[in-house]
């Protein structure tokens, strides 16, 4: 009985092995995912059949296939001021907007050059232009960040910003008529 046990261990450890999924190749470093990676990181993608060539290259991690992934860059763009690390909080520190008003949203997708000045690339969902100007004019006047790099050169880089004033204040519910 403790013989099969010991089996039975033994061909559930080597299914757990064997069955994970593809091996994931970025920036030349193997991983079992890139559910971390944001989608707009992503340059490209490759992907590779599970055969002797991609075993003998990766071994046997690649025995579900190889799935090369080309980043848009080595080294993300980063954003660092005084107390802050991220800028969507150092934008909710200078936009002036008090509890007294009402909740406000803003969606945008900003690109950051390779000097490091940050700029509005689109915009996803606003709820005020007003609300919106404010966040326009703390961009214009924000302090560089530090571009990202790719290959030891700056590169211009995509960020998505979601910011909502007052902190804690919940968005009016939207009202709509019902048809029947």
């Amino acid at each position: 009985m403790r013989q099969t046990i010991t089996i039975l261990s033994l061909l559930l450890f080597a299914c757990a092995v064997y069955a994970r999924g593809p091996l994931y190749i970025v920036g030349g470093k193997s991983m079992l995912s890139i559910d971390h990676i944001p989608q707009e990181d992503i340059e490209s993608i490759d992907v590779l059949p599970a055969d002797e060539e991609s075993v003998a290259k990766w071994g046997m991690d690649a025995s579900e296939g190889v799935i090369i992934v080309t980043l848009r860059y080595d080294t993300p763009a980063s954003f660092h001021f005084e107390d802050f690390d991220n800028f969507t909080e150092y934008l909710a520190s200078k936009v002036k907007w008090d509890s007294t008003m009402p909740a406000e949203r803003v969606s945008l997708r900003l690109s950051v050059d390779g000097e490091g000045r940050a700029s509005i690339s689109e915009i996803l969902d606003s709820t005020s232009k007003q609300f919106l100007k404010r966040v326009e004019r703390a961009i214009i006047e924000a302090p560089l960040w530090t571009p990202a790099m790719r290959d030891g050169a700056t590169v211009p880089s995509i960020h998505l910003i979601n910011l909502q004033l007052p902190k804690g204040k919940s968005l009016p519910q939207e009202m709509g008529i019902i048809i029947r």
